[in-house]
């Protein structure tokens, strides 16, 4: 492999190009990719329904298709499944990416066209490690494997010509034989669906490997960490791996887990690198290591429009462009994409940080959030005031939900939460004191709403005992690379099922 390095440096450097023209022209770029999808979605089902022959501007766009969610879109992808082809997309799409989801269904199943996985995610992929090399030139970080943690499922036929599977699953089956080369573990033990088999065999299959790099959901990740040391009787990744430089995490906040992992991995020359992949594309990545928020992805197949999250729930939603967006507000973005997915909400919330260039940060989900008595309480906050806390305390939260706890004749509303830790406060009441306070310092309605603990009194916190989550998963059937445990619930139903699994 290292005989190879220079020559792949060399190729991935080449995006490099691409990158810097949307940088340089990032509207002209995204109305390209809006003209590219709406001559293409005009021979589909969905574009003659709307009249996509006679859409010639955003306007006539946003005046001709309502925005969709999933269960919108679930009668279209349905008929894809069973094999229909040109309803959504005018290429055939063979490939569905199975999520978890928030929606009404237990699973999602996002179609993926070719363009999509070749366009969007294998085209991002070569662009996140342009920019790694962006920030260092004399990386040798081709030199060993990328040992990337899955999903939980593998991929299954629907019918004599589509299948589904975890977006990584997917991406894995669709990679060519060289890249297959550049990661690690082998694909049989990727593809494993029951995932504590996985992660033993993962563990023991990766050892030996030169690993430079790591790819996967924090949680899992310090999972897999863990069996390894418990393998190897080491305390230290880089005893194991001398030469891994990169870890690459999306998918939940890093910040709650940032100090365990420099406990994992002790080492000034570690570095970490946040992207945004889903299902339904590869949005964005850390542009500047060290810097807080990720470049969005202008030319990857996917029109971005973002909703102020003030109009959800409206008849006609306003929704802005890329020129409109403005720094530090919070937006659902609305998307279409070379898969078919049009005027798409993705449900999460992100929030710009700059807009020369357009970089931006996932601050939460339209779904998980609080805002039972006003508070507008999101992901961005309770983990911000989660990492404080455990920073003040010297403390590691494994993992948490909350949920509010309701006026009644007794009292006032709080918020309740359930945290299990990796390694728990010495003093437990500070470190409610420095969450309730930290809470307060970043949200001003949380802020308004404890002032003398008129409308919310101090939080209930319940210390749980570690695995507490994961076997809550394990009932729920979603224990596996791509679950999570929802960190915020406007109602109490995830907290009680967790605290009735204990």
């Amino acid at each position: 492999m290292k005989i190879l390095n220079p020559a792949l440096k060399s190729f991935i450097k080449l995006r490099w190009s691409g990158i810097d023209n949307f940088l340089l022209n990032p509207e002209s770029t995204q109305a390209m990719v809006f003209n590219h999808l709406i001559h293409n979605g005009q021979f589909t089902e969905f574009g003659k329904k709307y009249n996509f022959q006679h859409i010639n501007s955003l306007k006539d766009f946003k005046s001709a298709v309502p925005i969709h969610d999933y269960d919108e879109l679930k009668p279209y992808i349905h008929k894809m499944m069973e094999g229909t082809q040109n309803v959504l997309w005018n290429s055939p799409i063979t490939w569905f990416a199975k999520s978890s989801g928030t929606t009404s269904d237990k699973s999602k199943f996002i179609p993926v066209s070719n363009e999509a996985i070749e366009e969007g995610h294998f085209k991002s992929s070569k662009d996140v490690l342009a920019l790694y090399y962006h920030n260092f030139p004399q990386s040798g970080i081709l030199s060993g494997k990328c040992l990337t943690l899955g999903g939980s499922h593998q991929v299954n036929q629907l019918n004599g010509d589509s299948y589904y599977g975890d977006l990584s699953a997917v991406m894995i089956q669709n990679m060519s034989h060289f890249t297959q080369l550049l990661r690690t573990p082998d694909i049989s033990i990727a593809l494993m669906q029951e995932w504590e088999e996985k992660i033993d065999k993962m563990a023991h299959s990766t050892i030996l490997e030169d690993v430079t790099m790591i790819a996967g959901v924090p949680t899992w990740t310090i999972v897999l960490i863990k069996k390894i040391f418990e393998i190897t009787g080491k305390n230290n990744l880089h005893d194991i791996w001398p030469n891994l430089e990169l870890y690459m995490h999306g998918g939940v906040n890093f910040t709650p887990y940032e100090q365990q992992f420099k406990k994992l991995i002790p080492s000034r020359n570690m570095n970490y690198l946040e992207t945004y992949n889903a299902s339904e594309g590869f949005f964005a990545a850390q542009d500047v290591i060290g810097r807080d928020g990720m470049l969005l992805f202008l030319n990857h197949g996917i029109y971005y429009e973002f909703m102020p999250v003030d109009e959800l729930g409206k008849t006609n939603p306003e929704t802005l462009s890329l020129e409109e967006v403005e720094i530090g507000k919070n937006y659902a973005p609305i998307i279409s994409t070379n898969s078919g997915l049009w005027r798409y909400i993705i449900g999460d919330t992100i929030q710009f940080v700059s807009v020369n260039p357009f970089r931006i940060k996932v601050s939460g989900r339209l779904k998980h959030f609080i805002n039972a008595f006003g508070e507008e309480l999101i992901i961005d906050n309770s983990d911000y005031a989660i990492a404080e806390a455990s920073k003040y305390c010297n403390c590691t939260v494994s993992d948490y939900t909350a949920a509010p706890v309701y006026f009644s004749d007794g009292g006032n509303g709080c918020h309740e939460w359930a945290i299990e830790f990796e390694q728990a406060p010495e003093n437990q009441h500070l470190f409610n004191e420095i969450l309730d306070k930290k809470l307060q310092e970043i949200n001003s309605d949380y802020e308004a709403k404890r002032y003398k603990s008129i409308a919310l009194t101090e939080p209930k916190i319940n210390i749980l005992p570690k695995g507490s989550f994961n076997n809550w998963l394990k009932s729920k059937g979603k224990l596996g690379g791509q679950h999570k445990v929802p960190r915020l619930s406007n109602d109490r139903t995830i907290l009680e099922e967790v605290l009735a699994s204990l």
